[in-house]
């Protein structure tokens, strides 16, 4: 009698339906990737288990064939997913999808023969080509899959759509203004990163592949791969350095709960203090262990740098890196090198590193653990505290948790004796904390003075010094508004209604919501005028002011989002301002973690206040955390560092907490408020997200039907529901948006009142519906 299998499709519709063993190629097990029918359709699915029995009334068709001879998932990477499906009330397909790579969930495919004597088969051969043959030549094919004589890659066809389309330029490009087709690519690439072929053609029209092979003949971009997943194996070793005493002391600690059991671990340690020399000893002991190690970095610059200091360490291991940058087929080599490794791996990288498939991890290493950017929002909503957490426990594996300001939640967990915490509380090496001075800016009344004379007499000095300074402001982009002298507006989005920012490089008006790109200069849709000013300031605006402020000699390198689209970019940026070639570094936040700089001691943060007052609970929480973050830049090296923090509000409560990074006494003020206004970790929150488009007649009346069917929900299951009322971004991308802000103790009970809601959003309708537990962005 056939066995039955369940087998989760990774592509819409999503459900996980049951098969017929296949006839010939019948080594399935669970975790495997297989090609199913669904319909006149061949999709690819993910084996999930056997099946108890068949549908009643239901014909079962046959697996079609196996993409690999073993196991691509472990059971426990399985039934992660499938708990991350219930906490987000989707299928399991639907996480599957998200996790794998786009190469692995797509059906396009060749099998690839390497036939011997009596195997009269074509060199390659398509899924809809196995329906041909007989039941012999089945056998055959059957028997080469067990030898290993055939292998699986995409279709030629489908292989050259998904190439890799990559800027290798940075704006401004000497590009015809009329050439509008060829300033499209560049534009769209700019803005959204490397993407492949196909999607370019899909985004623009059938006309891209020309237009493509005429930008890459002159040089400003490239196609094809030209990166990797492991470093290669002649990369220079550098000594694991000796702990010193207290990173020692931690180790004491952390070893004995790596050997025997795991568990999660808060390792609290200031800036400068040597946490990564922590990382790297665990996992050299993970490895030696013969289990694989996890090592997570909220942004790819500082998980280069980890992948970097653990592959000079640990030269003979297997040192896999992984980000959502990488291309498809670099991160499908990681997942098949991952799945398929003979011993321990460690895999380096960002959030998304979680989904790769290692077999037996011994550690999870979460670095900076309190940055949300370890909350995904868009696609498939996931943190990915919860999700190592869920990974660790079931692996039995050591679960570290690092921070200088950690989140919070987790320092009162660690208060309440749920997570054990380890604290270093001085600087390794010669390092010292560095001196932080508040700079009252209130007085400033001229919208081009941009730095008090405190700070313009320091950053000279520093100059003058042969020092290095860094310069941080959370807004990129030239200017925030573009103001109309003629009729006192501002230039604003029409689909977002929120004011476009000026970037003057690229001589365009940009909103950073919807991307909507504006050439500039241009008239003014409401008067028809083009008399502008630019108001406000972003990193380009300060990067031409400190031009103005510096020696004219003085070498400056800015760090944001716009210059760091380029691959290589990023790591050129750094690379040039470690070594010297740079005095001052001009950025947003990307500036303030996880960089080591010894040369540098002044670092100047523009506007203090910048994000101090939005309409979020974390707000005080993530000044706090950025600024002392930042002020952790300078001093690392033998001079002492110092911290100039400008502030039109010099009396807020936090600055003498950050002047003193003073974590401890942030934490108690910051926790006693929230338990007031029952906050968590006092309670559970939940965002409840509804939009619906500019100009649908239907939405408010079906907005009135879904709040009092909250209402009502809402107090059946013990849920405090604070609106719906519009968002505080009312408006984006051409639809309108509302809140609702559920507090409780249940998560299960925030599902139900999320289920009873959802059934106003139609599949394909109007009205959008979704659910955010423990919201990172409250906007």
């Amino acid at each position: 009698m056939d066995r039955l299998w369940r087998v989760a499709v990774v592509s819409p519709p999503y459900q996980t339906l049951t098969y017929k063993e296949p006839k010939w190629f019948g080594d399935v097990c669970a975790g495997m990737r297989v090609i199913v029918p669904l319909g006149r359709m061949r999709r690819v699915g993910v084996v999930v288990g056997e099946a108890d029995g068949a549908p009643e009334g239901v014909t079962l068709k046959r697996i079609g064939l196996p993409l690999e001879t073993g196991p691509m998932f472990t059971p426990e990477h399985l039934e992660m997913c499938e708990q991350l499906g219930y906490r987000q009330m989707e299928p399991l397909g639907r996480i599957l999808e998200a996790s794998l790579p786009r190469g692995l969930r797509t059906a396009d495919v060749v099998f690839s023969l390497d036939c011997g004597p009596g195997e009269d088969f074509s060199a390659t051969l398509k899924p809809r080509d196995f329906s041909g043959l007989t039941d012999s030549q089945r056998k055959k094919l059957a028997r080469m899959w067990r030898e290993g004589r055939m292998r699986v890659r995409l279709d030629p066809k489908r292989e050259a759509e998904e190439r890799h389309v990559s800027l290798k330029k940075d704006p401004p490009w000497p590009v015809r203004p009329n050439a509008r087709r060829q300033l499209s690519i560049l534009e769209f690439i700019h803005d959204n990163g490397a993407t492949s072929l196909s999607w370019l053609r899909q985004s623009l029209g059938d006309w891209v592949p020309t237009t493509v092979r005429a930008l890459v003949k002159s040089g400003l971009l490239a196609i094809g791969e030209g990166e990797s997943a492991t470093l290669p194996e002649c990369a220079p070793a550098v000594p694991l350095h000796e702990p010193n005493e207290e990173q020692s002391a931690v180790l004491e600690t952390l070893l004995p709960a790596l050997e025997n059991g795991g568990g999660s671990h808060l390792l609290h340690g200031v800036t400068g203090s040597g946490k990564t020399l922590v990382y790297l000893h665990l996992v050299r002991r993970a490895l030696e262990l013969g289990r694989s190690a996890v090592v997570l970095a909220p942004e790819v610059a500082i998980a280069c740098q980890l992948h970097k200091a653990i592959a000079d360490a640990l030269p003979g291991a297997t040192i896999l890196f992984h980000h959502g940058y990488l291309s498809p087929s670099v991160r499908e080599e990681v997942f098949r090198v991952a799945a398929n490794a003979p011993g321990p791996v460690c895999v380096v990288g960002t959030r998304s590193s979680l989904f790769v498939p290692v077999r037996n991890p011994g550690l999870v290493v979460v670095d900076e653990e309190h940055d949300e950017s370890y909350k995904q929002e868009e696609r498939l909503a996931y943190h990915a505290k919860e999700v190592a957490h869920f990974l660790t426990s079931k692996f039995k594996a050591l679960l570290l948790l690092g921070s200088a300001t950690p989140d919070v939640k987790t320092f009162h967990a660690a208060g309440e004796g749920r997570i054990p915490v380890h604290s270093i509380v001085s600087r390794a090496g010669a390092g010292m904390l560095p001196s932080v001075e508040l700079v009252d800016i209130s007085g400033l009344s001229d919208p081009s003075d941009h730095f008090s004379e405190r700070v313009t007499e320091a950053l000279r000095e520093t100059v003058k010094n042969g020092e290095q300074a860094i310069v941080m402001l959370n807004r990129r982009g030239y200017a925030p508004v573009m103001y109309c002298t003629d009729c006192a507006e501002a230039v604003k989005c029409p689909e977002c209604e929120v004011g476009l920012t000026y970037h003057k490089g690229r001589e365009r008006l940009l909103c950073h919501y919807c991307g909507l790109s504006l050439d500039y200069p241009l008239l003014c849709r409401n008067c028809g005028g083009a008399n502008f000013i630019p108001m406000g300031e972003g990193t380009e605006r300060l990067e031409e002011a400190l031009r103005d402020a510096l020696p004219e000699d003085t070498a400056i390198l800015r760090m944001d989002r716009d210059t760091v689209r380029r691959q290589q970019s990023m790591e050129e940026i750094l690379d040039a301002f470690r070594k010297g070639e740079a005095q001052v570094l001009v950025g947003t936040q990307m500036l303030s973690k996880g960089h080591d700089f010894p040369r540098v001691t002044l670092v100047v943060v523009v506007d203090g206040d910048l994000g101090l007052n939005l309409p979020d609970y974390r707000s005080t929480e993530r000044t706090f955390q950025l600024l002392v973050q930042v002020s952790g830049r300078a001093g690392r090296g033998e001079m002492p560092g110092r911290v100039l923090i400008q502030t039109r509000n010099p009396d807020h409560p936090v600055w003498k907490e950050v002047v003193k990074a003073d974590y401890n006494s942030f934490f108690e003020r910051e926790v006693k408020r929230r338990k007031m206004f029952s906050y968590p970790p006092f309670s559970r929150l939940g965002l409840l997200r509804i939009s619906y488009p500019d100009g649908w007649a239907d939405g408010p009346q079906v907005l009135t039907m879904l709040t009092n069917t909250v209402r009502e929900r809402s107090k059946a299951l013990g849920v405090t529901a604070l609106g719906p009322a519009p968002a505080p971004m009312g408006k984006l991308r051409g639809r309108f948006r509302f809140n609702c802000l559920l507090k409780g103790e249940s998560w299960l009970a925030m599902r139900e009142l999320y289920s009873s809601v959802r059934a106003y959003a139609k599949p394909g309708g109007e009205l959008r519906v979704s659910l955010d537990l423990d919201p990172v962005n409250m906007l």
